[in-house]
């Protein structure tokens, strides 16, 4: 399996993986958000605000996962007050179980260590949440979180 950073060329099938992604999660797909997405993807890949990583198999994409960074105002918790939220993570059915998102989640932490982030955040679906507690994540009263100790 071929792991690499997602790129502009990349988006079509971003937006169909996010799409996939909330449907798996239990969200109706009630609404068109096509046009929505590509405009988000094309801005924060192009702007570096967002990292997403693809796993492939025979040239399909069957997981990925995306950290997205924030500049929050400094604090004694936090001296740089830079952030990043961990999101679109999705491995296809057949793929799972595999330790495929665990490993996504070491590069999107990866990411996020090089960026010089020491608070990480996510919002877990069920079948999610064991994956982000083994690796480290604790809840706190709307997310999870992750410490990065520098």
């Amino acid at each position: 399996m071929l792991y690499r950073k997602a790129m502009i060329e990349d988006i079509n099938q971003l937006v169909e993986l996010r799409k996939k992604q909330l449907v798996d999660e239990g969200i109706e797909p009630n609404i068109d958000i096509d046009e929505e997405l590509h405009t988000f993807f094309n801005k924060k890949l192009s702007d570096g605000s967002l990292i997403q990583w693809l796993v492939e198999d025979k040239e399909e994409i069957v997981a990925s996962g995306a950290i997205l960074f924030y500049d929050f105002p400094p604090s004694f918790t936090n001296k740089t007050g830079r952030k990043a939220y961990i999101a679109n993570m999705y491995t296809n059915d057949h793929y799972r179980g595999r330790g495929i998102a665990t490993n996504l989640l070491t590069k999107l932490v990866d990411e996020a260590i090089m960026a010089g982030v020491t608070k990480i955040w996510l919002a877990a679906s069920e079948m999610g949440r064991p994956v982000y507690k083994k690796f480290g994540f604790v809840e706190t009263e709307e997310y999870l979180e992750l410490n990065i100790e520098e």
